[in-house]
């Protein structure tokens, strides 16, 4: 008798590896602060590129594929996403409301893979945009309506720190469309390969980024930053990047997406969480209005589009 990866069940140890992969990705946001400390944004991105190829660009071979999609792929995911994304918590964004709008990638996705691949957009997908566009809604009434603020919440974000990580969601969505034409153009290749040999991509442009726009009084702090921080740094590109990839990679192979994608709701929540209980960030009415319904579109498209195929 075959085994069909549509039908087989979530294992109890498949079960382990996407708990892992929340737990890995929603406290990602809070390690982030941490290493913030000592780093500026340009440093950190250089970093962590550089723990996550380290080990595995000396065994791994680079994929058959052309350069070209390595360095969009590097570039989107890479200095767009975490780059901008690193200088929104820099200058304004708490890790617990990062780790909520960052999943707006799902509806810049669509929203690119509309334009730029013709793809459909389904009903549920229809309803998630509308409920996302009313909790970005929400979100921005946060900072339009001063008294909505809160006591604390305006030194903790900002509207810039908000659009900064918008900015990211869509980069992020960028490198999905990137990998999507790389599947059609390029067929059967090494997606661990990929993601290693883009993310060697990312180096030396944040390097750059830190040479030129970094301050010579911050230029060289990193050599006297804190062990912890160096172990932010660490589980950045070995845990998260490594680790919570191949994970989630090898989830995917075993099973159908629309099966191992709702689990990735776990992640904000994790991520606001972790950001309230370690960092003792404080959430808004307004935010918690836009958090919810976020939450809510990201429930339409996950589990709306697998109840309408069953």
């Amino acid at each position: 008798m075959g085994f069909s990866v549509t039908d087989a069940r979530l294992s109890g140890r498949d079960l382990v590896a996407v708990l892992v992969v929340v737990l890995l990705w929603g406290v990602n946001f809070v390690v982030m602060k941490f290493a913030l400390r000592d780093f500026t944004p340009f440093q950190l991105g250089a970093a962590r590129y550089v723990f996550a190829v380290l080990p595995l660009a000396l065994f791994i071979r680079p994929p058959k594929i052309p350069w070209k999609w390595l360095l969009l792929y590097g570039c989107f995911q890479g200095v767009g996403q975490f780059g901008i994304l690193f200088i929104a918590l820099k200058v304004g964004m708490t890790a617990a409301l990062a780790s909520v709008l960052l999943q707006t990638q799902i509806f810049f996705t669509a929203l690119f893979g509309f334009v730029l691949l013709r793809e459909r957009v389904g009903r549920p997908l229809q309803v998630g945009l509308v409920l996302a566009a009313l909790g970005l809604s929400c979100f921005a009434l946060n900072y339009i309506n001063p008294n909505a603020t809160g006591d604390g919440a305006g030194s903790t974000t900002t509207l810039l720190g908000f659009v900064l990580t918008l900015c990211a969601a869509g980069m992020w969505a960028l490198s999905n469309i990137v990998a999507r034409r790389v599947q059609q153009v390029a067929g059967n290749y090494s997606p661990p390969a990929f993601v290693v040999w883009s993310s060697v991509v990312a180096v030396l442009p944040f390097a750059a980024l830190s040479f030129l726009f970094d301050p010579e009084t911050v230029r060289w702090q990193w050599t006297q930053a804190r062990w912890s921080s160096w172990l932010a740094v660490a589980y950045l590109g070995w845990a998260a990047t490594i680790v919570g990839y191949s994970l989630w990679t090898g989830l995917l192979k075993r099973h159908p997406a629309n099966r191992v994608a709702p689990f990735s709701l776990g992640v904000p929540i994790v991520g606001l969480s972790a950001g309230m209980l370690v960092l003792g960030e404080v959430i808004t009415p307004w935010q918690w209005a836009g958090i919810a319904l976020v939450v809510s579109a990201l429930g339409s498209v996950m589990l709306g589009g697998m109840m309408k195929r069953r």
